[in-house]
């Protein structure tokens, strides 16, 4: 086996030259290559489990059966050649998806990378680790196995000498400590490396991004969801916003978490610097969603403070502040609407800037769709078309929250001070 240093040494000629973050250059959102004019790559995929609706449902098989594209349907140039499957329930998938699509599913991680060979036989890495019967810790993390996936193809990829591109679904751990290690891990190994979720990159409504450089003073997501899982798609949706500001992204200094009650008296003071959040925003962000609730026979009513007590039983507030001043809440309002939806104060602009985060309906879910056009991208191209960065914070910021909420008080975040520009050009999709 190749130790460390030698390792990076073989690896130094090829594919590491790309770095994890590099691609501004490059066509945003679309991965478009003609199928017919490249070689086709392998691709493994890695999972919790395959069920219906499952994230493997989601994303692994728009590399079996491709995927609509600016009106066209298009088949990746990667052909799926092996899959592990961390766990099979009665309903599980991968056995039929194996069978219909002609690819093996192998008992370790190892045995799929190499495609039960001696060495890594797969131009790219999919790993998904969502859904499946996992134990939670004392805070009610799921103790998802992202960062011992991550491990096991590292593993791999040192013991063989040679590294390949890899997209990690969602946060990268439910532990900062192992994200971090995850992201220097890819950065001082050179292989490209992707993460993260659908927000970012589906459609919005209207089709607008934060002006590059804006002075932003305050920024507020209003979603639907349960903690430690859409908490990350509505800070997600905030982040992939704030990192455009001036300045680019500095980091998180604190996270402050509320929770029923204390949500409402937050509302009720009517200000950031009360506790609360700027209700120009929360009005700018229910007025963006098609999913606002209303009363029986009513259509399109501005909700009054008692009806969305009412409709809310559980509100959710995570409060935070960024290290360059910036203001930013997090409400998750289940009754209330049922999207993801964005607002942002900017300096010397009269009205805030919002947009709805537009998730397509099942079955065809085309969000996910979006998302694996620029996993593909990162495969075929060897480059991120976002940085990794973006995902560590966003699941710090899941963590911090949960910790808040458990603890009843601040927690102060110094370690998460994580600095990064993004790119300037737009990545979600608008057409």
């Amino acid at each position: 086996m190749l130790d460390r240093r030698s390792f990076l040494g073989v690896i130094g000629s090829g594919i590491a030259a790309s770095g994890i973050s590099q691609a501004e250059d490059a066509q945003p959102g679309r991965a478009t290559t003609d199928s017919r004019q490249i070689k086709r790559k392998k691709l493994a995929i890695v999972t919790t489990t395959w069920k219906f609706h499952s994230h493997a449902w989601h994303m692994g098989e728009r590399f079996l059966v491709g995927y609509p594209l600016e009106g066209r349907w298009h088949q990746p140039p990667l052909d799926v050649v092996a899959a592990y499957v961390d766990q099979q329930p009665a309903d599980d998938l991968s056995r039929s998806r194996s069978k219909e699509f002609g690819f093996p599913l192998y008992p370790s991680i190892a045995e799929a990378l190499r495609c039960g060979g001696d060495t890594l036989a797969v131009d790219a890495v999919l790993v998904i680790g969502e859904h499946g019967d996992y134990p939670r810790n004392d805070i009610g993390q799921k103790l998802y196995p992202r960062y011992e996936f991550f491990k096991q193809v590292v593993d791999v990829f040192q013991a063989d000498g040679r590294s390949v591109p890899m997209f990690n679904d969602k946060h990268l751990s439910w532990k900062w400590a192992w994200a971090k290690e995850m992201v220097d891990t890819a950065r001082e190994m050179g292989f490209p490396f992707l993460a993260g979720s659908s927000l970012p990159v589906t459609w919005r409504m209207p089709a607008v991004d934060m002006p590059w450089g804006a002075e932003v003073e305050e920024v507020l997501g209003v979603s639907i969801g349960s903690v430690d899982s859409h908490d990350f798609h509505a800070l997600e949706v905030i982040q992939c916003m704030a990192e455009r500001r001036r300045g680019g992204e500095t980091g998180v200094a604190w996270v402050e978490a509320l929770r029923g009650d204390a949500v409402w008296r937050a509302m009720d003071s009517g200000s950031w610097a009360k506790g609360g959040w700027d209700p120009a925003l929360f009005q700018a962000c229910l007025s963006r969603s098609q999913t606002l609730a209303q009363p029986a026979t009513f259509s399109h009513r501005y909700p009054t403070v008692e009806q969305i007590r009412q409709w809310v039983a559980d509100p959710v507030m995570y409060r935070y502040q960024y290290n360059d001043g910036l203001r930013a809440t997090m409400l998750m309002m289940n009754g209330l609407i049922g999207d993801f939806t964005f607002a942002a104060r900017i300096k010397d602009r009269a009205t805030p800037l919002s947009t709805l985060f537009y998730l397509p309906a099942v079955p065809n879910v085309v969000y996910s769709a979006a998302l694996m056009n620029n996993a593909e991208q990162t495969f075929l191209n060897g480059h991120a078309p976002y940085p990794v960065e973006r995902t560590l914070l966003t699941g710090g910021l899941v963590e911090a929250g949960m910790q808040a909420l458990d603890r009843g008080r601040r927690v102060a975040t110094p370690y998460m001070n994580v600095r990064y520009d993004a790119p300037r050009k737009s990545t979600f999709w608008n057409s």
